[in-house]
């Protein structure tokens, strides 16, 4: 068995792939492949045709033909198991099999067949071993993964090590000069009495178990005559805050607490259920459950470098006399075009071109399954149209010439598809300063872990959709400010997708649905 060459064509001949696997140019192999239509016989069964040099083994493959070019003698039916390989690997590779979407996953098809054939020869792999080859897995890769991880918690356990280090040296200092100065007074005078306070308050555990909102009790325990030390204590101390700051706040005292202006307060804690305020949706006997995830990178001057958008819709029937019906889809309200894909359940029919969508089963006779969800549709956009992105986010630092940087951010709702609950835009602020914020009526709070301030908007809808917050900061460099990162939970379809109508394959009376359909963020960002 010689395979000369595997390719990819229209029915009129024209060339869409083609990977060659012993020498030919170019003009030889789109004479081929112009001559190959004209030799299929009419309502032929035959998959092959011979000229007097090539054989031709094809196999219809939608709009299109994927064939063999092979020589005389080859093995027939060897070439046919090859063959049936090849278009196996482009469907798997391919959501649909047109035009489009084989130029533009060329680079995966040439690979794939790289691995089908060697020298016109068929290596002995299948479809399994050709996709896991071609994700290019690596188990020595996965282990230097873990060892890189292995060093990382390390060299951050020593830094915690080596802070608490730090700490305690820090507070034995200061025990022995508060019962220096309380026990010398013949060398010091008696002035030094305001010494006397110190011992109390370092009587308190090493660690304490919460962080204080502002240093004003600890503040108001110095006497004057203190004054003096504490000016250098207070360097120590902003050196430790940095090296904590580092560590993520996990180590956190009383005396590292943050400034005074302005007011810092700890981020609300994290709700462990993802819906977060969400509303909550009664099921009914037919329950459709619709997830989307959105990613996306915002460029700050404009445009998207990346945006992902990934669903399913996930149906679940609890009446068994309800599990025979057919799910009615809306018409789309945004145009993704041809860049959405889907993708049916084996069991489910495809969507018939220029029709209205419907999720049904292939066959009519069968019934969902009862008591269980069940995946029926997945979709897929990937894309840079800017006018697909639901939330816009707009950051502009203005540096002054006082060294401060006064700093605006707006959001805007793009798409009224969607609801948008527990939105948080999160900004990076630069090392050691701390935001005054002019915007009055909003909420954030300073994220110790990431030294981000975190603005918080309980819902962005079609009602309230745009906000602005402004606020000063020291610094002048424009870029500390980014990314900009952004989450939230939404109710709605970024890419429309919902259900219409849930009707009974035998006509009967449609059945009372109910619909939860829900978007989360995965990186959200304005780079």
């Amino acid at each position: 068995m010689v395979v000369l060459a595997a390719s990819i064509c229209t029915k009129g001949g024209k060339a869409v792939l083609s990977r060659q696997f012993h020498p030919m140019t170019r003009t030889h192999i789109e004479s081929l492949l112009a001559s190959f239509p004209k030799l299929i016989p009419t309502n032929s069964q035959h998959t092959s045709v011979e000229t007097a040099q090539v054989r031709y083994v094809y196999q219809p493959l939608e709009d299109l033909y994927i064939l063999l070019i092979t020589n005389k003698a080859s093995n027939i039916l060897q070439d046919i198991d090859t063959l049936h390989l090849f278009a196996r690997v482009v469907s798997d590779i391919c959501r649909t099999a047109d035009e489009r979407q084989i130029q533009k996953q060329s680079f995966e098809l040439l690979s794939a067949f790289d691995e089908i054939v060697s020298m016109g020869y068929r290596e002995q792999v299948n479809l399994i071993q050709v996709r896991s080859i071609l994700e290019m897995e690596s188990h020595e890769e996965k282990i230097q993964d873990i060892i890189a991880r292995n060093k990382e918690a390390e060299a951050k356990e020593e830094l915690k090590r080596r802070a608490r280090q730090l700490e305690l040296q820090r507070r034995e200092q200061q025990k022995r000069a508060a019962v220096s100065g309380s026990g010398g007074s013949s060398y010091l005078g008696g002035g030094m009495s305001g010494y006397s306070s110190i011992p109390q308050r370092f009587d308190a555990p090493e660690v304490p178990a919460a962080r204080t909102a502002s240093p004003a009790p600890a503040s108001s325990a110095r006497t004057p005559p203190f004054k003096g030390s504490g000016m250098k204590l207070g360097s120590k101390k902003t050196r430790q805050a940095e090296l904590l700051d580092a560590l993520g706040g996990e180590l956190v005292s009383e005396e590292l607490s943050a400034p005074t202006t302005p007011p810092i307060r700890d981020p609300s804690p994290v709700p462990t259920n993802t819906r977060s305020s969400l509303p909550s949706v009664t099921a009914e006997s037919v329950h459709i459950v619709i997830k989307e995830q959105i990613d996306v990178s915002l460029m700050r001057e404009g445009g998207v470098k990346s945006m992902e958008v990934k669903g399913d819709m996930n149906l679940q029937v609890s009446d068994p006399a309800l599990a025979h019906i057919k799910l009615a889809l809306p018409s789309p309200t945004t145009d993704f075009g041809s860049d959405l894909q889907f993708k049916q359940h084996p069991n489910v029919a495809k969507f018939a071109p220029g029709q209205s969508r419907i999720v049904a089963l292939k066959d009519p006779s069968r019934a969902f399954p009862v008591g269980q969800a069940l995946a029926v549709l997945k979709w897929r956009y990937a894309g840079r149209d800017e006018s697909l992105v639901p939330l816009s986010i707009n950051c502009w630092p203005s540096p002054s010439n006082d060294g401060t940087c006064e700093v605006n951010i707006e959001y805007e709702l793009e798409n009224e598809n969607v609801t948008l609950h527990d939105v948080v835009i999160s900004i990076p602020l630069p090392t050691g300063s701390y935001p005054s914020i002019t915007t009055t009526q909003c909420d954030y709070s300073i994220n110790p872990a990431t030294h981000s301030l975190d603005w918080s908007i309980p819902l962005v809808s079609t009602v309230a959709r745009n906000g602005t917050l402004e606020f000063t900061v020291g610094g002048d460099d424009t870029s500390v400010f980014f990314p900009v990162r952004a989450s939230f939970v939404g109710r709605g379809s970024i890419a429309g997708i919902g259900v219409d109508a849930v009707s009974r394959v035998d006509g009967g009376e449609d059945p009372v649905f109910s619909v939860d359909a829900v978007v989360t963020t995965g990186d959200y960002l304005v780079i």
